[in-house]
């Protein structure tokens, strides 16, 4: 069976509504095409997928049209589960061409993106396993390593903000892979085939071990964001236009990232967020929520400063400064004199800190305009009203 070749786009229309109308219909939250890396030794396991197009909250009718082609090549989709994942064949990409053939003359540029993939597709002779289309009907923590793929995909194209997705069980789906350019390989096939491989001169040249490939691998970012370092940058980081990642000590991980022009010169942890403005310096560290912030993810507000070598262990808002060195945590005693602490108050109406000299630090979380300072004489953490304006060079960002 097939869908017969529609000819116009009121047809098309009538074509998604009969199909949605079927029972126990799911419109997906997220879906997309994905050419899979197999394993070299494995040929059932999945290393990695790569999605030319991921759609997040959108595009309900050309999932519909994807469900119908697998429906008509005698395979199904599961509504019921949390995501459903299908190997695609001809038939179903000769199906899916009969249903967008009202819009395949308009297929290009910005328009029809969806058609776009199936017109590639169309023109690719054998798909034999490597093609796959991943149905999300739920933000479940993910079954399949081409539902952990959507998810990252979606945090690092900016379609969901960071922080928002169900990435729990991420670790455990993914494999641990030696990767070669673009290329994952297991380590079980090099460890099997090392002695001929190392003798025939060709055992690769490996660039990282991991579960996670490298952002630069799948993303294209913005026209002005600048990563010198392609293994700084973690798939699944989100990079706001602008971002700078310098090399050296500068790291963004996966679920993390920027909201702006941001220089990036440490390590911002998985689950930190940095907003726009503001200068991670040299191997500043942001700490994220496995690495001692009692799972209390890390926000930093805009325009604010860490120094080099500095960490942070707690929320900042705008326009604060951490000095290079200091390091802060939720539990760190800060002293505050009456004057800077008036001052505090008055640039954080609502924080209401009471009139004391020694705080927890935690107690000054998402507050603006802090300064913490280290005394070189007795050693304690004081914090003052900022009355510095951290700026970044425009020509930079």
């Amino acid at each position: 069976m097939a869908i017969n070749r529609v000819g116009s786009t009121e047809e098309f229309k009538e074509l998604v509504a009969e199909v949605t109308a079927q029972e126990g219909y799911r419109e997906p939250i997220a879906f997309g095409i994905a050419r899979v890396d197999r394993g070299q030794q494995n040929a059932d396991k999945v290393l990695q997928a790569n999605y030319a197009l991921i759609n997040w909250n959108e595009n309900f009718g050309s999932a519909s049209i994807l469900i119908k082609a697998i429906q008509e090549a005698n395979h199904s989709v599961d509504f019921s589960a949390s995501e459903s994942v299908v190997t695609l064949n001809d038939n179903m990409i000769n199906s899916a061409m009969n249903a967008f053939a009202p819009y395949l003359g308009e297929a290009t540029g910005d328009a029809h993106k969806n058609v776009q993939v199936v017109k590639a597709l169309a023109s690719i002779e054998d798909l034999a396993q490597n093609y796959r289309v991943c149905f999300l009907f739920e933000d479940a923590p993910a079954q399949s390593v081409e539902a952990v793929y959507l998810k990252l995909y979606a945090l690092s194209q900016g379609k969901a903000p960071l922080r928002t997705l169900n990435l729990n069980g991420a670790f455990g789906i993914l494999p641990n892979v030696a990767w070669v350019g673009n290329t994952p390989y297991e380590l079980e096939y090099l460890r099997e085939n090392e002695i001929e491989m190392k003798l025939n001169g060709t055992f690769p040249t490996i660039d990282s071990v991991d579960k996670f490939p490298r952002y630069l691998q799948h993303i294209i970012p913005a026209d002005n964001t600048r990563i010198l370092d392609s293994s700084k940058v973690r798939m699944g980081a989100q990079l706001a236009s602008g971002t700078t990642v310098m090399p050296g000590a500068s790291y963004i991980n996966f679920n993390a990232g920027t909201l702006g022009a941001v220089m990036v010169e440490g390590r911002i942890s998985s689950s930190a967020i940095v907003g726009a403005g503001s200068d991670v310096g040299g191997g500043a560290s942001i700490l994220g929520v496995l690495s001692g912030t009692d799972g209390n993810p890390i926000s930093i507000g805009e325009n604010t400063l860490l120094g080099a070598n500095s960490t942070c262990g707690i929320p900042l808002g705008d326009g604060c400064i951490l000095d290079g060195g200091v390091a802060i945590f939720a539990g760190t005693k800060v002293k505050i004199t009456t004057e800077q602490l008036a001052l505090i108050n008055e640039a954080n109406p609502e924080a209401k800190l009471k009139n004391q000299d020694r705080f927890r630090a935690d107690a000054l979380q998402g507050l603006n305009g802090l300064h913490f300072r280290q005394d070189s004489t007795t050693g304690e953490i004081i914090v003052n009203r900022s009355i510095r304006e951290v700026k970044l060079n425009s020509e930079l960002h």
